[in-house]
């Protein structure tokens, strides 16, 4: 599963400590989901999803498809 969560963090000029903290994950967790190691749960999608003000479909899609928007 792909996804642009690097993308908006760093446009949003946020470290993955601190983008971990607003959804309530670790920075690990956040680095593995930007690596593309680790795809996250449907509630911490949406999580992530609400605080960049976003859809899940925006930032999360199939290695074949791409992101819209």
């Amino acid at each position: 599963m792909r996804n642009k969560i690097r993308e908006l963090r760093s446009a949003r000029g946020l470290s993955q400590a601190q983008l971990g903290a607003a959804v309530g994950v670790s920075r690990q967790t956040i680095n593995s989901i930007e690596a593309e190691r680790y795809t996250p749960s449907l509630p911490l999608a949406l999580s992530l999803a609400r605080f960049f003000q976003s859809n899940v479909e925006e930032m999360f899609y199939a290695d074949g498809g791409k992101a819209h928007g």
